[in-house]
């Protein structure tokens, strides 16, 4: 009938409108500009004291990256580990480790570094589009920003695509797009630490943004797996050391220091690994206190206690410890060795503060459930 057309036009219309909106939208802008500042002002004046410097971007990584992931995990458009790959995740992580070790040992270390920048540098384009794209959509009009261009269909990429891909994009995305491809070459040409960190922040924002954890169990049992990853691969072993110096790709963040007589580089290092990892786990407790205070609204309740301020800060302050250690000792340290004992102390400290061991109960508990699958249902798994 004539009204269902209607009705049908109206939610047609209605959808249009809010993926135009979904597309323009930037989570956390003020740490996002903070992040551009600190690499902008390193460079260009003057070289920032590097404790300080990476205890402002990792911070402002993980605070972004998490009201990043806001929108995705309510809409089910991430991926969401289970107990299952929490458990494997440390095992899998040796391999990998230990596989990327014996490369660089017995290969040309030339040649493997092309190979994984090629790869890289392919991922760091999409990366570096999901970041900038949003950004570029609210400074062109609406209606251009949600048109979509149609290019045909990607085939499978292996290791980078699961199956043939649509090749469509907005305006914003195609200008992005362009953009990413020059800073890439960039990056490829002068191996520059600004181009290294742009696209190690890119991956980091995305990483947290789009990988999840459904559940406080899980979150700590990855955590704790990783723990003691962490501690086997650097105190016992050169592999982790050895694949981190190596390794001539954005898998690291690299912060200028002023080189000292007898120094052996004129850079101090943060893996990804150490943003991303807690930084899903940060995440959840923020979309746990909007959930918890939706539902609380909802049922004429008090607002329950919040838990991400507590635990980034403990995020904060396990990196810093991690430093300190560092700096002591001159050596090579763990950094989930601090940074997992501070998330999750934090969590369950700010729990027991705030109601006892009853609070605490419901935290462990705690089950995120997406907005548009309800709370009995669980989201997308990997």
């Amino acid at each position: 009938t004539r009204s269902s057309v209607m009705a049908g036009t109206r939610s047609a219309t209605a959808k249009a409108a809010a993926d135009i909106e979904d597309a323009r939208h930037v989570a956390a802008p003020m740490a996002h500009v903070l992040l551009v500042c600190l690499q902008a002002c390193c460079a260009l004046v003057t070289v920032i004291e590097p404790n300080l410097h990476i205890l402002a971007t990792a911070t402002l990584a993980v605070y972004a990256g998490s009201h990043r992931s806001i929108k995705p995990a309510a809409q089910g458009n991430t991926e969401a580990m289970t107990k299952q790959d929490a458990m494997r995740f440390p095992v899998i992580g040796s391999c990998v480790l230990f596989g990327f070790f014996v490369l660089f040992k017995y290969l040309p270390k030339d040649l493997v570094n092309k190979l994984l920048t090629g790869y890289f540098v392919v991922l760091g384009i999409f990366a570096l589009v999901g970041c900038l794209s949003p950004v570029l959509a609210r400074f062109v009009p609406k209606s251009f920003a949600g048109k979509v261009m149609k290019f045909g269909t990607l085939p499978t990429i292996p290791l980078i695509t699961d199956g043939p891909s649509k090749l469509e994009c907005t305006p914003p995305e195609l200008i992005a797009g362009v953009a990413a491809c020059g800073f890439c070459g960039w990056y490829v040409m002068e191996k520059h630490w600004v181009a290294n960190n742009a696209l190690g922040l890119a991956f980091s924002l995305t990483g947290v943004e789009f990988l999840t954890l459904d559940s406080v169990q899980i979150g700590a049992i990855l955590l704790v797996g990783l723990f003691f990853y962490d501690i086997f691969w650097v105190f016992f072993t050169p592999v982790m050391v050895t694949v981190a110096k190596s390794f001539d790709a954005p898998i690291k963040l690299l912060f200028p220091r002023v080189v000292e007589p007898g120094s052996k580089s004129p850079f101090s290092m943060l893996g990804l690994g150490d943003i991303v990892v807690p930084g899903i786990y940060v995440a959840l407790t923020l979309r746990m206190d909007l959930q918890r205070a939706a539902r609380a609204k909802a049922e004429g309740k008090p607002a329950p206690k919040r838990y991400f301020p507590a635990v980034i800060f403990g995020y904060f302050a396990g990196l810093a410890t991690t430093i300190a250690v560092m700096n002591v000792f001159n050596a090579a340290q763990p950094a989930l060795l601090y940074i997992v004992p501070g998330i999750l102390g934090a969590t369950f400290l700010r729990a027991l503060v705030a109601g006892g061991v009853k609070e605490l109960k419901e935290i462990w508990a705690f089950v995120e459930a997406g907005e548009e699958e309800g709370a009995d249902e669980p989201k997308k798994s990997k």
